[in-house]
């Protein structure tokens, strides 16, 4: 069993790197190239683009690129964007893959009234992939991986009843589960919050409407409890956006948007040209 631990601790060690997350600036552990992120996401395309009906709604597939294409310009990255509409009436959901590629289900405009709030929703997915946030997850894994395997060591070697080591093992696959994975998946979800916040900003889509489409979302209930879940609750995700609306209501301001109407919303207004990039990932 040792020599197993250090057969898999070594080429992990080998290439682990650090990096700093756009915006927010925070450390990064990665243990994933670039590359082999981009190659997850294609790889999941081609099994959503298989098995999910795309939308034929013209009129919202058109909204939805234009508006995602004006979020990605803000990020200063020339990815291959894409922009893909589900036809999912009953599912309000969206995601962004490591690609650069992002996927809207229909069932979230119910909850969208206009192209600011869509912003919310999408800047909100760009934002986990020029973070890197797939990769990271993935790093996260390998390291919790190895973790639990160094435990299991421990265990194997000190205790000698089966049921014993049964109970130690279900205790430790759950603390991992509360402790670490779930946490971190939290943290990556109101750092994309953070991200697109600005990037919609950045676009000229008026800030205050991410609290309004939050604000909406929340009533359709059915969260879970926060410790359980992937995600931060609703009432987290607003409060954490009104810490940080001044800093976007000024990126807002700056870029050129609301300085005509001061304190009021222009998220319809399109920007004069194509805004600058506000901020880039360091890899």
């Amino acid at each position: 069993m040792k020599r197993l631990f250090w057969a898999l601790l070594v080429p992990l060690l080998l290439v682990v790197g650090c990096a700093k997350a756009p915006i927010t600036g925070r450390t990064q552990i990665m243990m994933v190239t670039p590359d082999q992120e981009k190659a997850m996401g294609f790889q999941t395309e081609k099994e959503i683009l298989r098995t999910e009906k795309l939308s034929t709604d013209k009129a919202l597939v058109e909204r939805v690129q234009r508006v995602g294409m004006r979020i990605a310009r803000a990020t200063g990255l020339k990815l291959d964007w894409k922009f893909y509409v589900i036809d999912k009436p009953d599912t309000p959901n969206a995601f962004c893959l490591a690609n650069g590629h992002v996927f809207v289900y229909s069932g979230i405009m119910k909850y969208i009234d206009n192209d600011a709030q869509l912003a919310t929703v999408m800047a909100h997915e760009i934002g986990h992939a020029i973070a890197h946030h797939v990769a990271e997850q993935v790093s996260m894994a390998m390291m919790t991986n190895l973790a639990a395997t160094a435990a299991a060591i421990a265990i194997d070697s000190k205790v000698d009843n089966s049921g014993e080591k049964a109970a130690y093992m279900a205790a430790l696959g759950l603390g991992a589960n509360l402790g670490i994975v779930l946490p971190y998946s939290r943290m990556m979800e109101s750092e994309a919050d953070h991200i697109g916040l600005m990037l919609m900003a950045k676009a000229c889509y008026d800030p205050r409407e991410a609290i309004k489409f939050w604000e909406k979302f929340a009533k359709k209930g059915d969260e879970p409890l926060v410790y359980f879940s992937t995600h931060p609750s609703s009432s987290q995700r607003i409060a954490q956006l009104k810490e940080l609306m001044p800093q976007a209501l000024e990126i807002y301001r700056e870029s050129g948007c609301g300085k005509d109407v001061p304190g009021e919303a222009n998220s319809h207004i399109a920007p004069s040209a194509p805004p600058k990039a506000l901020g880039t990932p360091v890899r």
